[in-house]
C-alpha cells in the first residue's frame, strides 16, 4: 500500500506535564519555558555560558556515570536544541558553521553533552529534507518548545546493514513498529524516538524514519551502554514492541538518499564538531596542569615544566593540529551551507567532501590531544580522582563511529579520478 502522510493530531501525546521522581525519564512536555535563540551570535553567547557551567561536574559525571537529566533540562531550555529550525518555522536557522561551533564548545566541556543532541539534529534535517510541510510545522514546533528527539538507528546483533525492525501498515487497528536497537544516543532523555523502520510499499521494501513517542505503549529502553568512553549519553538499548504509530509521524529516510541532499554530509559535520571539542578541552586541561603542578624534566634545566622547551613545542604542535582542524571544520560547515541552498551532485558531492577530510583531523586531533595531556603533564596526570583520561576515553570512543581509512579513499578517488562519493551517513 502507498504510505500517506495524514496530518499531526495536537494532543497526540496526552496529559500534561508532572514532575517527574528523581531518576526518572522527563515529563512531557518539558517543565521548563524555552527561550527563543534570535540569531547565530546569540546561539554561540548562550552555548559559551552552558559550557562553563557544564565543565564543573563533567569530572563526577563521568566518573560516577551520573546521567545528567538536570543539565540536560537546562541545555533545552537555553533553545540551543532549536536552532537548525528555519526561520520560516519560527527557529533560528543558524548555520552550519555555527551549529558545529556551538557543538564543539558544548562538547570541549562534557564530550557526552555534546553528542546526546547529535541524533536530535540530524532527524531535524531528516525531517527538512524529506517531510511534509504539515510534520515540518509539528515537530519543528515541537523542537522549539524543548521537545528532545533521540534515536533508535542501529539494529541489534546484526552486522549486515539490514534493517529488521518492521512498521507494519495492513493493521486494521492501526500502524504498529517492532524491533530492537543499539546505540540509542538521547533515546533515554528523548520525548520523541526517531526510528527506522522498514515497511512494504506498492509490493517492495522501503526504509522510513518513524518518529515514536517515548512514552508510548510497547516501548522499552535500558540503560545498558557501558563503553569506556562517553559513558552518560544513554547510548543504550530500545525495545518496539508493537507499538502504535500515526501515519503522520513517518517521514521518508532512504528516499532521501537516492537522490543528492546534504543529511550524509550534515550528519557527518555533527560528528566532527564532537571531536573537535573534545581535542579541545583536553589541550584547556593541559595547560594549567603543567603551568601548576608539573615538573620539568631534569635534563631542561628549568624550574618550571611550562618552560621546558620540548614540551613548549609540543603544546605548539597539539594546539596547530587543533586549529586546523577546526578551520577545516569551518570550511566543511560552509560547504554543507551551499549543499542545503542549492542541493546537487556537485554541491552535495563537495560537502561529503570537504567533511570527510574535516574529520579525518579531528580524529587524529582528538585523539592526540588527550594522549598528549599525559605525556606531557606527567604522571601526576593518571590520578583517578582527577579524570583527565575521560579525554582520550570519550575521543577515542566517539572517533570509532566510521573509519577514518575510508574517508582517505573517498577524498583521494574524488581527486584522483572525479569520483563522486557514496550518498550515505557514515562518509
Amino acid at each position: 500500500m502507498a504510505l500517506e502522510l495524514l496530518n499531526p493530531s495536537e494532543d497526540a501525546q496526552g496529559a500534561p506535564p508532572q514532575k517527574r521522581p528523581a531518576g526518572e525519564p522527563p515529563a512531557h512536555p518539558p517543565a521548563q519555558p524555552v527561550q527563543r535563540i534570535r540569531d547565530d551570535a546569540h546561539a554561540l553567547e548562550v552555548a559559551r555560558a552552558l559550557a562553563a557551567d557544564f565543565a564543573r561536574d563533567a569530572v563526577v559525571r563521568d566518573r560516577d556515570r551520573l546521567l545528567p537529566w538536570d543539565e540536560l533540562d537546562r541545555f533545552t531550555a537555553s533553545g540551543l536544541w532549536g536552532i537548525t529550525v528555519p526561520r520560516a518555522y519560527g527557529g533560528a536557522g543558524v548555520s552550519n558553521v555555527t551549529l558545529a561551533e556551538v557543538i564543539a564548545t558544548i562538547s570541549a566541556a562534557d564530550g557526552s553533552l555534546g553528542q546526546i543532541p547529535q541524533n536530535h539534529y540530524y532527524a531535524l534535517e531528516v525531517l527538512r529534507v524529506g517531510g511534509s510541510d504539515a510534520q515540518k510545522a509539528f515537530f519543528y514546533r515541537r523542537a522549539l518548545d524543548g521537545e528532545r528527539f533521540g534515536n533508535a538507528l542501529a539494529e541489534i546483533g546484526h552486522k549486515d546493514f539490514k534493517r529488521r525492525t518492521r512498521l507494519t501498515t495492513d493493521d486494521p487497528a492501526g500502524w504498529r513498529v517492532d524491533g530492537q536497537k543499539f546505540y540509542c544516543t538521547g533515546a533515554l532523555f528523548a520525548h520523541w524516538i526517531p526510528t527506522l523502520v522498514s515497511a512494504q510499499q506498492d509490493g517492495r521494501d522501503v526504509t522510513l524514519l518513524a518518529f515514536i513517542p517515548r512514552r508510548a505503549e510497547g516501548v522499552a529502553i535500558v540503560d545498558d551502554w557501558d563503553g569506556f568512553g562517553q559513558r552518560v549519553t544513554g547510548s543504550g538499548s530500545v525495545s518496539f514492541d508493537a507499538v502504535a504509530v500515526d501515519p503522520a509521524w513517518v517521514v521518508p529516510f532512504l528516499a532521501s538518499f537516492e537522490r543528492p541532499t546534504p543529511i550524509g554530509p550534515f550528519a557527518q559535520l555533527l560528528h566532527a564538531a564532537i571531536d573537535l571539542g573534545i581535542g579541545q578541552g583536553a589541550l584547556q586541561a593541559t595547560l594549567p596542569f603543567v603551568r601548576e603542578q608539573s615538573r620539568p624534566w631534569i635534563d631542561a634545566g628549568v624550574d618550571r615544566a611550562s618552560d621546558d622547551p620540548l614540551t613548549i613545542r609540543q603544546v605548539g604542535d597539539v594546539a596547530v593540529r587543533l586549529r586546523a582542524a577546526q578551520a577545516l571544520l569551518r570550511r566543511a560547515g560552509h560547504f554543507v551551507d551551499q549543499a542545503q541552498a542549492a542541493p546537487g551532485e556537485a554541491s552535495v558531492g563537495a560537502a561529503s567532501i570537504a567533511v570527510a577530510e574535516a574529520r579525518v583531523l579531528t580524529t587524529t586531533a582528538s585523539l592526540d590531544a588527550g594522549n598528549r595531556l599525559f605525556e606531557l603533564a606527567g604522571t601526576g596526570a593518571t590520578l583517578d580522582g582527577l579524570g583527565l583520561d575521560r579525554f582520550w576515553r570519550n575521543a577515542r570512543t566517539h572517533t570509532l563511529h566510521d573509519p577514518v581509512r575510508w574517508k582517505y579513499h573517498a577524498i583521494g578517488n574524488y581527486y584522483l579520478n572525479g569520483q563522486l562519493p557514496p550518498r550515505h551517513g557514515a562518509l
